[in-house]
């Protein structure tokens, strides 16, 4: 095994199943609008995606500024009501976790959501002891698949960027962390596999996973 490895995680589709609540905070805020998106629209131009480009997309004007930050807001407010009594982690996940932990692997988060949304499912799953670098929207100027956020969680845990595997579950994620020139598995909670970029890996949960089978992605070289 390489001395230093790091396991890097998506939020929204890898640490919890939050897609489904995103897309009813957005058909509540979309209704207000008389707009209606269908679950197609919201496959294509939602998982992933930055505020940015959904707003934009389905508002079919560009948003950004100061009215970027008052739309984001009142979107995610709605997502953190409409999911709190909801959070619950993919499966094994925290036993993962805790295993990776145990056997001295680097370990970050970095998602294209509000910190606000990354501090309540924080708050829900004990797993925050464990994270080396927590990156969120606000930390970054350009957003997935651009591999800022990777590329940063990376120089936050001290280990070259080919030494990482990230989690991923979107077209953009799993692009983002192979424009860093990182290992990817991809989690199958919102896309197919041919949905998504090759990976090196793919899983529904964690539940199979260990220390050893990471290990196992860096064999051979």
């Amino acid at each position: 095994m390489r001395r230093n490895i790091a396991v890097i995680f998506d939020m929204d589709g890898v640490i919890c199943h939050t897609n489904p609540y995103h897309s009813r905070a957005f058909r509540e805020f979309f209704s207000k609008r008389n707009l209606a998106p269908t679950d197609e629209d919201f496959a294509k131009h939602m998982y992933g995606k930055s505020n940015s480009y959904i707003l934009s997309h389905f508002l079919e004007r560009v948003i950004e500024g100061e009215e970027l930050l008052a739309l984001e807001n009142e979107k995610e407010s709605l997502f953190r009501e409409i999911y709190e009594p909801y959070i619950e982690p993919i499966e094994g996940i925290v036993a993962f976790i805790s295993d990776l932990s145990n056997h001295g692997v680097q370990l970050g988060v970095a998602t294209s959501a509000p910190r606000a949304n990354l501090e309540l499912i924080l708050s829900k799953v004990p797993i925050r002891e464990s994270l080396g670098s927590i990156l969120a929207s606000e930390n970054v100027k350009k957003h997935k698949p651009d591999p800022e956020v990777y590329l940063t969680s990376a120089a936050n845990l001290g280990v070259d960027p080919a030494d990482c595997v990230v989690f991923e579950d979107s077209f953009s994620g799993v692009s983002a962390a192979l424009n860093a020139g990182m290992r990817v598995v991809g989690v199958l909670s919102s896309h197919t596999k041919e949905e998504l970029p090759p990976c090196n890996l793919y899983v529904e949960n964690y539940n199979e996973l260990s220390f050893s089978a990471i290990v196992q992605l860096f064999d051979g070289i």
